[in-house]
């Protein structure tokens, strides 16, 4: 009697062929058609729902945006108005028609230009999250030309993509937050007529995907996963927003504006604020800096973030919805405990990060190194339903801490 010979009804392959050879009333599948019969299904439903899933966040105006970035930053009201609206305009323009006209209007991608931690992360999450669109955070000092150790420029894609659980239609109209943009300066004003793997090569690598354009983008990101197929993102309607320190560009704003004052009067020259050059930062400086200017065309609306002073940085610690105290007030309030710190406290926490030039970063570091012990001791204690901390107790605690064997910024 001849041995009947099974095959998958849909790709002919035999049973020795197939791991896996599934059998049905009238026929046989394999594995390999299995996953590609899903592959087609998974495409086909994401076709059709590709405009039900996502829709423009527009019912709202710049006002509207700026009074919740007030609720969580204090402060810089002039990064916060240029945010606004830039990002009110942005997505005013996905919800254009094509009209008889055929104004095309531009992306406007964003430069923050301010000091370590004087909000701009903060600033770019917080529109986010109010719009309600994907967002995604990049590191520029990762990022390598293609072919050398590093990621391509593409992973920034990768991580929108994750974000949005790979759905590309809301990808593409998300919000990517490239931080350390200026740690991928070129060394120099003048054009490199050699590569430079982590500067120029970078920025012009960039161009492209901050103007718009189809990307191919692998879903895991960088070159640990070869085999994995390719996304294509179209970049046209994604928001990219900027930031850097730029240590050091307030010589070539100085340098800039005494070169301008020549010629006028002592009034002229006394009228520029030389303890916040920032707030006159131009396209011009940040060219001189080291971005090129294919770049800055494509980043045109640039604004700066304001230093914090002692002030400032009491109202971060306090003021805001989710200020570090009443975050550390809720975490003790979980345990039915009362926390509740002295008026001195609060001014000796803003005095050190203040010294140590840290920004509202700092303020996080050293109420961790103040609060840790109590956080460690309190739940095991019973009885406790009120705890104060006083300026004595944070001084004790910072003595001991690695805060203090910081130097004082000068």
């Amino acid at each position: 009697m001849k041995r009947q010979s099974y095959r998958c009804s849909f790709c002919g392959r035999g049973k020795e062929e197939a791991l896996i050879l599934v059998a049905g009333i009238d026929g046989h599948i394999c594995d390999t058609c299995v996953e590609q019969a899903q592959q087609i299904i998974e495409e086909e439903l994401n076709a059709g729902q590709k405009e039900e899933e996502f829709h423009l966040p527009l019912t709202i105006v710049p006002r509207d945006i700026k009074n919740h970035l007030d609720r969580y930053v204090i402060g810089q009201n002039e990064a916060k108005k240029f945010l606004s609206v830039a990002v009110y305009n942005h997505y005013k323009r996905l919800r254009q028609k094509p009209e008889e006209d055929d104004i095309e209007i531009e992306k406007s991608n964003i430069l923050l230009v301010g000091r370590t931690g004087t909000g701009k992360t903060l600033l770019a999450k917080t529109i986010a999250k109010f719009l309600q669109v994907p967002f995604a955070i990049v590191d520029a000092t990762v990022f390598t030309e293609a072919g050398y150790v590093g990621e391509d420029v593409e992973s920034i894609l990768s991580r929108l993509l994750q974000v949005c659980d790979y759905n590309v239609s809301a990808a593409e109209r998300g919000i990517i937050y490239v931080d350390e943009i200026d740690k991928i300066a070129r060394k120099s004003d003048n054009p490199s007529i050699t590569r430079d793997v982590s500067g120029e090569g970078v920025q012009q690598a960039l161009l492209k995907m901050f103007e718009g354009t189809d990307v191919n983008v692998p879903p895991q990101g960088g070159r640990k996963h070869p085999e994995q197929k390719l996304v294509k993102i179209n970049t046209e309607n994604i928001l990219f927003i900027c930031g850097g320190a730029f240590d050091g560009i307030e010589k070539h704003i100085a340098r800039r504006l005494n070169t301008q004052v020549i010629g006028f009067n002592k009034e002229e020259i006394e009228r520029i604020d030389r303890e916040n050059l920032l707030q006159y930062v131009s396209q011009q400086d940040t060219k001189s800096f080291g971005l090129i200017p294919e770049l800055i065309g494509r980043l045109p609306v640039l604004t700066y973030l304001e230093p914090l002073n002692k002030k400032t940085l009491r109202r971060i610690l306090t003021e805001p919805h989710n200020a570090l105290v009443k975050q550390y007030q809720k975490l003790l309030k979980l345990e039915n405990i009362n926390l509740t710190f002295s008026e001195d406290a609060l001014d000796f926490i803003v005095e050190k990060a203040y010294d140590f030039n840290l920004g509202a970063r700092g303020l996080r570091s050293i109420c961790e190194a103040i609060m840790t012990d109590a956080m460690f001791e309190l739940p095991s204690q019973k009885g406790i339903n009120e705890y104060r901390v006083t300026r004595e107790y944070a001084e004790q605690k910072i003595s001991k801490s690695k805060m203090s064997k910081l130097k004082v910024a000068s």
